[in-house]
Parts: structure tokens; C-alpha cells; sequence
């Protein structure tokens, strides 16, 4: 960390404004095919912290200001995507955001979200991208902080339901499960990521820095991350029972994206429970 930075520098909400994959053209054909445009005046409050809404907002012009407990965190400019957490999470909103200038968004419901992902998936990789940047920088102030260990072991929920892990089955026939017995070191942190992994049986234990984060159980998944944005594995995993692995490389998963809007959702919503997860630590 450089001098002039502070933890608070490395906010989750800042967006990634050089991404190789997000593309603002993407976004803008996404959200005015099916959205609604609104035009808004200075100082409207789009949502509040702890809301229940489930719009997100491309911003066409002005400037929107994002604060929690009160406390300014980010600046949302043209061209960028806010309150997309709760849309995607379907869970209560963690911040507040008000129009710092008169503003023209263009919004989505949780609906028209859903056919946004069918119509153009990558849409879904570009919030992927967003949200895994987020989660890098906010395990990199976690590790600062002294704050990455796990609070308790209720992250082994399962994320995919049976239907859809069939479907994945079938789509990667041509690779059998990956069997990993008691103790096995699936992925190490800081290696290149060449596979993703869905969790058929078992339960694997996911460490960052030597710090325990989270278990992930059947029906979950785990390794999307590198996938996503080719950087080196964020976190360690290793089989905390024997277990049963789907193994999927970044073609299968590019093709899976393209071809099944559940699992790009699915892949969404781990996403954004993992980034609030770990913003709950922060406190």
C-alpha cells in the first residue's frame, strides 16, 4: 500500500474505471432495450441504506454520490453502474445514493435484470468483473486490518440448486468428477487460475493468507474469480473432507455464461453474498 492510502482508499464501491471487460456500450444497449429512463434533480435519493428495492442504475449524465452510516464513499460518474448489489442479492440495500447533480439514469427492476443477463451475457461478465474488483480490494484492506478470519461456519450453503447442477453435469461430460481426497490442496493462492470448481460432495475450506474465510459445501462454487478477470488465484482451497469436484475451464465457463442465464446469476449472487460477507467484517 502506497503512503497516501488508507484503508478507506480501498473501498469496495470504487469501480474498476479501466476494466478490460466492462465496456459502457454493453451496458448502455442493456439498460435502454429494457429499462426505464428517468431524468432526476439535485439531491434525490435513489435508495437508502437498509432499503428493500431491487432497481440498478446506468448513469447517463451527472454525478451521484454513495455514502453509508453517513460517510461518503464513492462518486458514481457517467457511464458507470450503481445499487446493482441489492438487484443482484435480493437483499437489503448497504448504502445510500443521491444525486449529487440533476442526473439522467436509466433503470432496471429485478425482472428486467433477469432478461438483461438472457439478452447479452456479457452483461453478466461485466458485473462479474465489478464485483470480483471490489472483492480483491476489499481482502486487501481485510489483510491490512488483521480482519480476513471467518466468523463462523455458516458460508457452506449451497448456491445451485439440483436442476441446474444436472445441467452443468451434462455440459462437461467430456471432464468426470474430480475426486479430492481429505486434505488435498485444490488451488493455491497467487497461482494462475485455470479451472472454477462446483462442489458435488464434501465440504473444501477456503484460506487467504493463511486466514480461514470460508467453507463452501455441495452446491457451491469456488476459483470463478480468476477465471473472470485472469489474475492470480485470490485464496487457497483445500478439501476439508474427501470430495467430489466439478472442474470447468474458461471455455466451458465463457460458454456456460453464454448459454445459461441461471448459472451466470448463480455466479452473480455468490459473487455478491462473498462481497458482503466480507464487508461485514469491517465493522
Amino acid at each position: 500500500m502506497s503512503k497516501a492510502q488508507s484503508p478507506d482508499d480501498l473501498d469496495f464501491t470504487r469501480r474498476p474505471s479501466k476494466s478490460e471487460i466492462y465496456d459502457p456500450k454493453v451496458a448502455r444497449i442493456c439498460f435502454e432495450s429494457l429499462g426505464n429512463v428517468e431524468t432526476v434533480r439535485k439531491g434525490t435519493v435513489f435508495f437508502t441504506e437498509n432499503q428493500n428495492s431491487d432497481r440498478m442504475y446506468l448513469l447517463e449524465e451527472g454525478q451521484v454520490s454513495v455514502t453509508r452510516r453517513g460517510k461518503a464513499i464513492d462518486v458514481v460518474k457517467s457511464g458507470e453502474i450503481f445499487g446493482e448489489m441489492a438487484a443482484i442479492s435480493q437483499l437489503p440495500r448497504s448504502a445510500t445514493a443521491t444525486a449529487r447533480t440533476g442526473c439522467r439514469v436509466v433503470s432496471l427492476d429485478a425482472e428486467q435484470f433477469q432478461r438483461a443477463i438472457q439478452n447479452m451475457p456479457e452483461f453478466a461478465l461485466m458485473l462479474m468483473n465489478i464485483l470480483i474488483n471490489r472483492l480483491r480490494l476489499t481482502v486487501t484492506m481485510l489483510s491490512v486490518t488483521k480482519a480476513l478470519d471467518a466468523s463462523d461456519g455458516t458460508r457452506a450453503r449451497r448456491l445451485l440448486d439440483d436442476k441446474l447442477l444436472k445441467g452443468l453435469m451434462v455440459a462437461t461430460q467430456h471432464r468426470p468428477p474430480q475426486h479430492c481426497p481429505l486434505n488435498t490442496v485444490i488451488m493455491r493462492e497467487g497461482e494462475p487460475g485455470v479451472f472454477m470448481y462446483i462442489v458435488l460432495s464434501g465440504r473444501v475450506a477456503i484460506s487467504i493468507k493463511n486466514k480461514l474465510v470460508e467453507w463452501v459445501g455441495p452446491g457451491g462454487v469456488f476459483g470463478e474469480m480468476a477465471l473472470v478477470d485472469q489474475s492470480p488465484r485470490a485464496a487457497t482451497a483445500v478439501a476439508e473432507t474427501d470430495c467430489d469436484l466439478i472442474a470447468i475451464n474458461r471455455n466451458d465457463f465463457l460458454t456456460m455464461v453464454k448459454t445459461k442465464p441461471d448459472f451466470a446469476v448463480s455466479l452473480l449472487k455468490a459473487g455478491a453474498d462473498r462481497l458482503r460477507d466480507m464487508t461485514s467484517r469491517r465493522a
